[in-house]
């Protein structure tokens, strides 16, 4: 089970992060969020990836952010198409200056249908499932996990909206019902936060050490 460390921000606070070794550390090039980045991402481990997180950007938006943080997956919120995905990797393939893993983003509310998947089988590494909710790219609570039960798909997914400490033994029940052969990592964000961006270091290591 790999775990993601999202929102990012400050550069101090992002070396502070590294030391506790998660898998992923995502950035969110959002303007209108409140942890929108645009600092300098330091020297990273091999063993950490970089996700950048976009709200409904152009692929050429996506591609030039990518290329300029040398991101190794991009997460897509919003009302991308089949079409759409399929433009960025062609862009991509053409432009991009490494190869980078396309996650689609579906919020999911009192129900969903999986069907809607069924369009990006093909063209996406991963599946992100977070929250239903007003905010764009995450809302803070999660969503009836049971829901995931009937998740169809092979393709690995990594599941979002509102992880925090109290979840921990939530995750683990959940896990023992077969689920954790599909889903891929955890996503964490603003239950970690001591302000917007900022991340509270005992917090994530303390989640680190009570799930594993």
């Amino acid at each position: 089970m790999k775990l993601k460390v999202c929102g990012m921000k400050y550069l101090d606070n992002i070396e502070a992060v590294v030391k506790l070794q998660p898998d992923y550390l995502g950035f969110i090039f959002y303007k209108k969020s409140e942890r929108f980045f645009n600092g300098v991402i330091p020297t990273l481990p091999d063993s950490i990836k970089k996700v950048g997180v976009f709200v409904d950007a152009s692929p050429e938006e996506i591609i030039t952010i990518a290329n300029n943080y040398n991101l190794d997956a991009v997460q897509l919120h919003g009302n991308q198409t089949k079409e759409f995905v399929l433009i960025l990797n062609e862009l991509a393939t053409l432009y991009a200056a490494k190869h980078f893993e396309v996650w689609k983003v579906f919020s999911v509310g009192k129900q969903f249908d999986f069907k809607d998947l069924q369009p990006f089988e093909n063209i996406v590494s991963k599946y992100l499932f977070d929250t239903k909710g007003d905010l764009k790219g995450g809302n803070g609570f999660t969503f009836n996990w049971e829901l995931l039960k009937d998740y169809p798909s092979t393709k690995p997914f990594i599941l979002s909206g509102g992880i925090g400490i109290d979840e921990v033994e939530h995750i683990k029940e959940f896990f023992k019902q077969g689920i954790s052969e599909k889903c891929y990592a955890l996503d964490v964000n603003s239950k970690f936060e001591i302000a917007p961006g900022l991340k509270d270091i005992e917090a994530i290591e303390k989640f680190k050490n009570k799930l594993y």
